[in-house]
């Protein structure tokens, strides 16, 4: 991306970005995680403990190997199991409903929550959400809904040891903690993709790693 003013989706990533930078800052419960190279919010006791026990049986009934455009499992460049739950179950649609006003995105703009489950050994190596444009599977994407904004993920269980999602390139580890929602803006204040924001779910280690995943697009999903 040399010539930012040809970035595909540009002026909707910098409006959504906009949109929900002010609403978080207004949100006194929302925690801006402290670093100027990437906009990280996460805020406490989103999910109670009952609805993150209910979500870890669901995803254990969905979960399968996790899968990636360029990468087969047996890389081991991305090892967990993970798996979409279904969006029109009431428990789903309601948790769904508060993600999208929380960050105050259109719902329509929303991929369906994914759950993801790392037992011992397995991880998700350094990578961003946001697509290449300059890739083959991006014709496919721009017009499923076209590049990610943010990101919203919610930890489920606190794991014995390991599992943290790690910023890479800020330096930066974060460990599970039951309930509580990371989100984190895939762009820069410019709508430009922000390679800062590349992270891992480092290997768990003891325990087992429970998660749910939401990411928004610029336009309507799917």
């Amino acid at each position: 991306m040399t010539k930012t003013a040809t970035v595909p989706d540009r002026d909707a990533l910098k409006r959504v970005g906009t949109t929900v930078r002010k609403r978080l800052q207004a949100d006194p419960k929302a925690y801006k995680v402290p670093t100027d190279d990437a906009e990280i919010y996460a805020i406490g006791g989103f999910l109670t403990a009952p609805e993150c026990t209910r979500l870890v049986t669901m995803i254990d009934i969905v979960a399968k190997p996790s899968e990636l455009y360029d990468q087969d499992y047996a890389t081991g460049f991305r090892t967990s199991f993970s798996g979409n739950l279904d969006p029109h179950d009431p428990f789903i649609a309601g948790i769904s409903r508060r993600i999208d006003d929380f960050l105050g995105i259109n719902a329509e703009c929303g991929e369906a929550i994914q759950g993801q489950r790392y037992l011992p050994g397995q991880q998700f190596k350094a990578h961003n959400d946001w697509f290449y444009t300059d890739q083959d599977y991006w014709k496919m994407e721009r017009k499923n809904g076209g590049q990610r904004s943010w990101t919203a993920m919610i930890y489920l269980n606190a794991v014995t040891k390991g599992g943290a999602t790690r910023f890479t390139d800020l330096g930066m580890n974060i460990p599970p903690q039951p309930g509580v929602l990371l989100t984190w803006n895939n762009a820069d204040h410019d709508g430009i993709p922000n390679p800062k924001t590349i992270h891992a779910g480092t290997p768990v280690e003891e325990g087992t790693k429970y998660i749910i995943t939401k990411w928004y697009r610029t336009r309507k999903w799917g």
